[in-house]
C-alpha cells in the first residue's frame, strides 16, 4: 500500500469516526424527542424510524451504479450534504410531516454514505490490508457512537427542546466535517480497482449479473440473517425478553449495551490478529456457534428464578457475545464483499449488501416486536437459535463457492510471494561446484523447472500488475 493511500485512509477513518460521533449524539434519544418532546406521540416516532428504513431501500439500489459510474467521492459527498440537511430539520422540525420529511432526508444521506466509503475503503487498500480497514472503522464507528451517546446523555433535558435542537445541530456539523475531509482525500485515478478478484467475468448486465453470481447471492442471503438474528433484535425483541421475562430494569439494560459496546472497542484488535489470516467462511461460521451459545444464555436467563443477579449477568454476557460475534466479522464480511466484486462494480455490490442489511433491519425488529407482544418468548428464542445455526450452516456452504484469494487472502498473498521467488543460488550453480570451473555452466534441472516452465499463477499476475 502506498504512502498516499495510506494517507487518504487516515482521512476516511477520521472523518467517519467523528460522523458517528455525532450521530451518537441523537442515536439513543431520537423515539423520545419525537414521541414526548415534540408531543407527537410513540405513533408518529414509530413511524419515523421506519421512514430512515424506507428511504434507504429507495435510494440504494441505484447507488452502487452511480458510484460505479461517477466514483464514490462525488456520492459521498452528496450523502453527508443531505444528511446534515436531514438532521438540522429533524432538529427544528416541530410538526409530523416535517419530521417525518427530515427523516426521509436524514436516512437517505445515511444511507448512500454507508456504500460510498466502503467503496473509497476498497480503492484505498489491497486484498492483505483491507480487513484491518474494514475492522478500524468499525471500532471507530462504536467509539464514536459511545462516546457520542455519552456526552448527549449529559447535554440532553427532556423539559426543554432546545436541548435537543443543540445534539442535532452538532450531528449536522458532523456530517459536514466528514464531508470535508473526504473532499480532501485524493482517490486512484483508474475508476477500478486493480486487484479486485472478480467472479463472473466481465462487469456487465448490472442486477441480473450480480444475481447471477452465486457466491454473492449466498453471502447476501447469509448477511441477512445475520443482521436480523442479532442487530436487528437489539432495540425491539432481546431488550422486550430482558425486561419482560428476565426482569431486569432499563438502567440495566443500558449497561448490557454498555458491555456489547465495550467489549467491541476492546477486543477488536485482539480479534483481528486471531482472525484475519484465518479462512473468512470458517470465522463466520464460528460467529453463528457464539450467538447460538449468546441465544441459549437469553433463554436460560428467563429460566433463573431464584437468583437475579445471575439472570442479570446472563443478558449482559449475552449482549458481550454478540459484540464478540460483531468484531469477528467486521474484518471478515466487509473485505468479502469487496473481493467478490469485479472491479467495475464494487459500488454495486457494495450497495446490494447495504440494502439486504436495510432489509434485515427493517424486518428484524417487526418480527421479534410483534412475537413479543404476542408474548412469545419461547418461539423467539427458538428461531433465533436456529438462526444463529443457519449461520454456520450458510458459511460452510458459501466456503465452498470461494476461491483460496477470496477464503483467505493472506495465505493466498503469501503463496504467491513464494511462487514468484528465485531458487536459491546454491541449487543453481550446484553442477559447476561438483564439476570445477570451465567455459560452460550447465543449469541444474530444478533451476530450469522452477524458472522457465512454471506457469505463474493468476494471482500473482494481478499482484505484480497492482505492484506496477
Amino acid at each position: 500500500m502506498t504512502t498516499a493511500m495510506g494517507a487518504a485512509l487516515r482521512r476516511i477513518q477520521l472523518g467517519n469516526a467523528l460522523s458517528a460521533f455525532g450521530n451518537g449524539f441523537t442515536v439513543p434519544f431520537l423515539f423520545i424527542y419525537v414521541a414526548q418532546v415534540r408531543d407527537l406521540g410513540s405513533g408518529t416516532a414509530g413511524v419515523v424510524l421506519a421512514t430512515f428504513a424506507v428511504a434507504a431501500l429507495i435510494v440504494l439500489p441505484v447507488t452502487g451504479r452511480i458510484i460505479d459510474r461517477r466514483g464514490p467521492l462525488p456520492v459521498a459527498i452528496a450523502g453527508t450534504v443531505a444528511a446534515a440537511i436531514g438532521s438540522l430539520g429533524l432538529g427544528l422540525a416541530s410538526r409530523e410531516p416535517y419530521v417525518i420529511a427530515a427523516a426521509g432526508v436524514l436516512g437517505a444521506g445515511i444511507a448512500v454514505i454507508q456504500p460510498a466509503l466502503a467503496t473509497m475503503i476498497v480503492w484505498c487498500s489491497t486484498p492483505t490490508t483491507r480487513s484491518r480497514a474494514f475492522a478500524t472503522q468499525f471500532f471507530l464507528n462504536n467509539l464514536g457512537l459511545g462516546l457520542g451517546g455519552l456526552l448527549g446523555g449529559l447535554l440532553v433535558d427532556t423539559a426543554h427542546p432546545s436541548s435537543f435542537v443543540r445534539l442535532f445541530a452538532i450531528e449536522s456539523v458532523m456530517f459536514l466535517v466528514l464531508g470535508a475531509a473526504i473532499a480532501s482525500v485524493r482517490l486512484p485515478r483508474v475508476p477500478k480497482v486493480a486487484d479486485a478478484i472478480p467472479t463472473q467475468g466481465p462487469a456487465k448486465g448490472g442486477w441480473r449479473a450480480l444475481l447471477a453470481d452465486r457466491a454473492m447471492v449466498q453471502l447476501c442471503v447469509l448477511g441477512f440473517v445475520m443482521f436480523f438474528a442479532c442487530y436487528g433484535q437489539f432495540e425491539s425483541g432481546l431488550s422486550a425478553f430482558a425486561v419482560e421475562v428476565t426482569r431486569i430494569s432499563p438502567a440495566t439494560l443500558g449497561v448490557a449495551l454498555a458491555a456489547n459496546t465495550a467489549v467491541i472497542v476492546v477486543a477488536q484488535f485482539v480479534v483481528l490478529k486471531l482472525v484475519e489470516r484465518r479462512r473468512r467462511s470458517r470465522v463466520i461460521a464460528l460467529v453463528g456457534l457464539i450467538w447460538t451459545v449468546a441465544w441459549v444464555t437469553a433463554g436460560a436467563s428467563g429460566l433463573v428464578h431464584g437468583s437475579q443477579a445471575i439472570a442479570t449477568a446472563a443478558i449482559i454476557s449475552t449482549y458481550a457475545l454478540f459484540g464478540l460475534g460483531e468484531a469477528m466479522l467486521s474484518p471478515t464480511v466487509a473485505p468479502l464483499v469487496a473481493d467478490l466484486a469485479p472491479g467495475s462494480r464494487i459500488g454495486q455490490y457494495n450497495s446490494a449488501f447495504a440494502l439486504v442489511k436495510q432489509l434485515a433491519l427493517a424486518v428484524g425488529p417487526a418480527v421479534g416486536g410483534l412475537m413479543a407482544a404476542g408474548g412469545l418468548y419461547g418461539a423467539y428464542i427458538v428461531m433465533l437459535i436456529g438462526c444463529s445455526l443457519g449461520i454456520t450452516a450458510l458459511a460452510l456452504r458459501m466456503g465452498r463457492r470461494l476461491t483460496p484469494a477470496q477464503d483467505n487472502p493472506h495465505r493466498s498473498a503469501a503463496t504467491t510471494a513464494t511462487a514468484l521467488a528465485p531458487a536459491p543460488r546454491v541449487e543453481a550453480e550446484g553442477v559447476e561446484s561438483l564439476s570445477g570451473p570451465g567455459p560452460e555452466r550447465i543449469p541444474s534441472p530444478a533451476h530450469t523447472h522452477a524458472h522457465a516452465h512454471a506457469p505463474v499463477p493468476a494471482p500473482a499476475q494481478e499482484a505484480v500488475t497492482t505492484a506496477a
